[in-house]
């Protein structure tokens, strides 16, 4: 079993395999979230240019009282600032925004292959993580085929790429090419974004078996199969909860129940779409 606390990536970053997510949360709601995560114990946060919250993110982490080193921070260049000097000029306003000093991962939001600026864009990440602006860069939502590309055309191997993943679309064979490359696959939308999958028969057989939430047992599914994941709650209970996954087990009879439950059924975008 992969050490479920924390990730080396490829460039020998460690990174918390447990992250909070503020996806779809209003900048006035974000600051109390992330406060309420780092009292938690979190110590992964991951935002966006595209979420608006990147100003809030960064006060309520000056606020907490946590050293900033102990604070992985991701935030994301979004699809209109694809292009070269766009990129830099975007990761620039983020990290005005964030007021943080240095963002620990940069990634490319989504790869929009219809415009076809992806590379250029990465070339960008590239030459911040060059001048030590980034610790690491990634990417979000890049099919095996994208990551190809920019394989041949780049220097640097992702550190990250952050796609949708719950046990309905467990995308074993990106994890597989993943594994393959040292890149580390971060979930989002981990619980499957809403209450069907967390009422599913098998899942509420596996909290009654350890006494835990639906939601607990899909987390602990994540960091057993390696993968990091970042779940969202506005919710305190709800973030401590999902933060308390590290005092129980899976067995391999579990792991292989929930393995049952990949349907592939995607719940966000298509990554292929040409937008």
């Amino acid at each position: 079993m992969p050490d479920v606390r924390t990730l080396t990536l490829n460039n020998g970053v460690v990174m918390p395999r447990l992250g909070f997510g503020v996806g779809r949360v209003p900048a006035d709601g974000a600051g109390p979230a992330v406060a309420a995560a780092l009292a938690a114990g979190y110590r992964c946060l991951d935002t966006a240019s595209r979420y608006g919250n990147e100003e809030s993110v960064g006060r309520a982490v000056r606020a907490s009282g946590v050293p900033r080193a102990e604070v992985f921070v991701t935030t994301k260049v979004w699809n209109d600032d694809h292009g070269y000097d766009e990129a830099l000029r975007a990761f620039d306003a983020s990290a005005d925004r964030l007021g943080l000093g240095h963002v620990d991962l940069y990634l490319i939001h989504w790869p929009c292959p219809g415009r076809d600026m992806y590379v250029k864009t990465w070339h960008a990440l590239e030459s911040l993580y060059a001048e030590g602006r980034v610790r690491a860069i990634g990417v979000s939502n890049f099919t095996a085929g994208a990551i190809g590309r920019l394989a041949a055309e780049s220097d640097v191997v992702p550190a990250v790429n952050q796609v949708e993943l719950h046990p309905n679309l467990a995308q074993a064979d990106l994890r597989a090419f993943h594994a393959e490359r040292g890149i580390a696959t971060m979930a989002y939308s981990p619980l499957g974004r809403g209450r069907d999958l967390l009422r599913d028969p098998t899942l509420e057989g596996l909290a009654a078996k350890h006494g835990r939430t639906t939601a607990q047992i899909v987390l602990r599914w994540h960091l057993q199969l390696g993968n990091a994941a970042i779940p969202k709650s506005v919710t305190p209970s709800r973030v401590r909860e999902n933060a308390d996954v590290f005092r129980f087990e899976l067995d391999a009879e579990d792991m292989e129940f929930m393995a049952g439950m990949d349907t592939g059924s995607r719940l966000g975008a298509d990554p292929d779409a040409s937008f």
